[in-house]
């Protein structure tokens, strides 16, 4: 796949905004003997002390997303586009570009804490080994950090935690300790994938208020990776909604919640239980997601939708552009502006997107 030349490709920061902590310039991975990319030309940026959310199933290319910032691609996969952080790209970059992203730009909180650490080596070793050779601290020194890190990661016992094995952890406080880990390169972008999912719902709720904790008072880009929508409006100021490798709506989280503009975006908050009004049945998403040996001549979800139109959804794929007409007045946000003020452009890749925008979910 040849590589996409940097444009102003939908997604990406709006003109005149300053420069984000990582931007995805039509980012496309594709792995041979497959029917569509994993990636088809994904654009999304974030910003320093920005919380960004990216929303879909299981399958739809959340996690390779993420750890594309890091350089970490499928093996074998054919590149396509640019990822830059902070100004630099790591689509094809050397080791030693990558390093210094790595360990002091970017760090990442993965979901399953016990697949992370070592279980034969103590929970110490695993935090104070990157200090030291990255961080040039001595042994001491590197201890200390260590300390300052459990206890910012709101563990109770610091000094013992230390001398500790991850099986004499619980999941919540083994997550802690991943997430003092990410801390350990003093990054300033945090990716978070599904960092709560194994995680009882008290447990999320305190990891969760522990990141954005940590990202206000450290002025962090957080890009967090979910499939729970209804989380990642309550933690973050935007959402991009993924489906079958591709952005197919992205607005800030009370435009998103409050009126939807993609059917898939619709479908999933009408799979989702409310606290409020009436108890109405809920309404799942039909059909199954689109698998790598799948490919569509027109619009990816038009099989699952029940606004498609027949000989205009099945015909082309809709691009992801700026919707008009909309419902609600701009909410301000936490996030980059294009020149002039204002929230960044609403974006949608649907055909019938301006006949949606008073549809119920």
């Amino acid at each position: 796949m040849p590589v996409v030349e940097s444009e102003n490709v939908p997604g990406s920061r709006p003109s005149g905004a300053g420069a984000p902590l990582v931007e995805y310039d039509a980012l496309s991975v594709t792995l041979p003997g497959t029917a569509r990319p994993i990636l088809d030309a994904v654009s999304l940026h974030l910003t320093a002390g920005e919380a960004v959310a990216l929303v879909g199933e299981s399958g739809s290319g959340k996690s390779v997303t993420a750890r594309a910032a890091l350089g970490l691609f499928p093996a074998g996969a054919l590149i396509g586009g640019q990822v830059r952080v902070e100004g630099r790209d790591v689509v094809g970059a050397d080791a030693a570009t990558l390093r210094g992203v790595r360990t002091g730009k970017a760090s990442m909180v993965f979901q399953d804490p016990r697949a992370g650490i070592n279980p034969v080596r103590r929970i110490g070793d695993f935090l104070t080994e990157s200090l030291r050779p990255a961080g040039g601290r001595s042994r001491a020194a590197a201890r200390a950090r260590a300390l300052e890190l459990l206890g910012a990661a709101g563990l109770p016992d610091p000094p013992r935690h230390l001398r500790q094995y991850p099986h004499q952890l619980s999941g919540g406080m083994l997550q802690r300790v991943m997430i003092a880990g990410a801390l350990t390169a003093d990054p300033r972008l945090l990716l978070c994938d599904e960092p709560t999912t194994a995680l009882d719902v008290t447990t999320q709720a305190e990891i969760m208020a522990l990141l954005r904790t940590l990202q206000r008072d450290r002025g962090l880009g957080l890009l967090l990776i979910t499939h729970d929508l209804d989380l990642a409006a309550a933690c973050c100021e935007r959402i991009y909604v993924m489906y079958a490798g591709r952005i197919v709506e992205a607005a800030t989280a009370t435009e998103l919640l409050a009126a939807p503009r993609h059917p898939y975006t619709i479908g999933l908050l009408g799979s989702s239980p409310r606290l409020h009004g009436e108890l109405d049945r809920l309404t799942p998403v039909p059909g199954v997601p689109m698998g790598l040996l799948e490919s569509a001549p027109g619009c990816s979800f038009a099989a699952r939708c029940r606004f498609a139109r027949p000989g205009v959804c099945d015909r082309s794929a809709p691009p992801l552009a700026p919707v008009t007409s909309l419902p609600l007045p701009p909410a301000p946000v936490l996030s980059a502006a294009p020149a002039g003020g204002g929230p960044p452009p609403r974006l949608v890749a649907c055909h019938l997107a301006d006949d949606l925008h008073q549809e119920e979910p």
